[in-house]
């Protein structure tokens, strides 16, 4: 009984060994391949000049409110209970509204977020069809992305489609 056992492990051990020599792995640095992307590049400069846009407007708020409070400052032992009051509710404002400005553009579901998935979401799915295209062509069981999560402590140089999918990128 115990013999029997023991060649039955060996046996699915050797199965499955063989199972596993025959799998074809590719993988890709999408970071790199991003990097190397015309269309990012494109992207990326959009991007940039909306943040600079945005950025700039938050300053000239921030002035605005700055020379508000100083005026406020200088000014405030001359003024009336009432005049005092509203330049305070004023001041307030103007701190909410930037506040609100800068989570509406820069916020977690901001218009930056918004117009990054916007511009990127067409280039994600040419790199994605590019990615299936070449592991079919390969013969490829998967393909795997070693810029995220996945790390890998060796994979053979063989099996990397990065420089393919920048090319073909190119080509498109």
């Amino acid at each position: 009984m115990k013999s029997t056992f023991i060649s039955l492990l060996v046996s699915f051990s050797l199965l499955s060994s063989l199972t596993i020599a025959q799998l074809k792995i590719g993988y890709v640095d999408s970071d790199t391949i991003m990097d190397n992307s015309p269309d990012m590049q494109e992207v990326r400069q959009k991007i940039d000049g909306l943040i600079q846009e945005w950025q700039t407007e938050l300053r000239k708020m921030e002035s605005d409110l700055k020379a508000k409070k100083d005026d406020y400052e200088k000014r405030k032992l001359i003024m009336t209970e009432q005049t005092s009051t509203d330049a305070l509710a004023e001041i307030a404002k103007m701190e909410k509204d930037i506040a609100d400005y800068r989570d509406k553009k820069f916020g977690a579901n901001g218009e930056l977020f918004q117009k990054q998935n916007e511009l990127m979401k067409p280039i994600q799915n040419k790199v994605f069809n590019i990615i299936q295209d070449l592991a079919k062509e390969e013969d490829l069981d998967y393909v795997f992305d070693r810029s995220g999560d996945i790390l890998f402590l060796y994979a053979k140089p063989d099996y990397d489609l990065t420089s393919k999918v920048i090319d073909k990128l190119k080509l498109e």
